[in-house]
């Protein structure tokens, strides 16, 4: 499992990004910018999937492989940010591994993938099967941008397109599928850190009910937080001017 590192603060921040097509680690230079305030308190570690894949790989596999891969590195009581998936796995490994994880931040993310949310997934496998990069590109961009970014984004995604291969097609089928079932709302009592749950009304992928059915669960704990974002779309943790500042001062409150 690959990572990368930056900052050099005394407290550690994981963060578990999204399910992309390609791997964010060719994004490392833009991620460090993008958290670039929050490099005097924290050192960032982002940690990406696992890289042999298994043919079937569940949300609660990969937090098995990412909690290992944690502690492997010599990272106790960290700090968590998931996004999107990234926020699924933050979950399984808050409740599997309750003493890895000292606050934790969700981002547009839930905690039950209902049969319409993974129909979207399903029509992303199905591009990648018919080996469509630029279909996959433009219909993900599409479902996680509103409008306005969309069309402002819209070239890099097709450039980004051109360079996709047949291996990280396959890749992307492996960990998209991994979400089908996925369903821990009936445990999440057992999660013991604090929790910021950041939404957005206009989620088009899991709907802002995926926020709310969380919040519902732990909205009676003093550690608890929730804060929904409109206009932003699913991915408001890429967008949002104001998205870290609200990690930040959540995780510095502790």
């Amino acid at each position: 499992m690959r990572y990368f590192r930056f900052g050099h603060g005394s407290r550690p921040l994981v963060i578990l990004p999204g399910l992309s097509v390609q791997s964010v680690m060719g994004s490392a230079d833009q991620v460090a910018a993008a958290y670039a305030q929050m490099t005097q308190d924290f050192t960032v570690y982002l940690f990406d999937r696992r890289e042999d894949l298994p043919d079937a790989y569940s949300i609660r596999d990969m937090a098995r492989d990412t909690a290992a891969a944690i502690r492997a590195v010599g990272l106790h009581d960290v700090d968590l940010f998931g996004a999107s998936q990234g926020g699924m796995i933050a979950l399984q490994i808050a409740i599997d591994h309750p003493g890895l994880v000292h606050r934790m931040v969700l981002g547009s993310t839930t905690a039950h993938v209902r049969d319409e949310q993974y129909g979207i997934l399903e029509h992303w496998i199905d591009l990648a099967k018919r080996r469509d990069a630029v279909g996959l590109y433009l219909d993900l961009g599409e479902k996680i941008y509103p409008p306005e970014i969309f069309r402002q984004y819209r070239p890099a995604l097709l450039a980004a397109a051109q360079t996709v291969t047949d291996a990280e097609l396959d890749r992307f089928m492996i960990l998209a599928r991994g979400t089908r079932g996925f369903n821990v709302t009936d445990r999440l009592d057992r999660i013991r850190c604090g929790v910021l749950i950041i939404g957005v009304y206009e989620d088009a992928i899991l709907d802002s009910d995926a926020s709310m059915e969380i919040a519902e669960r732990l909205d009676d704990r003093p550690d608890f937080r929730l804060y929904m974002y409109v206009g932003y779309g699913h991915a408001a943790y890429d967008t949002a001017p104001d998205y870290r500042d609200r990690i930040q001062r959540f995780l510095m409150q502790s």
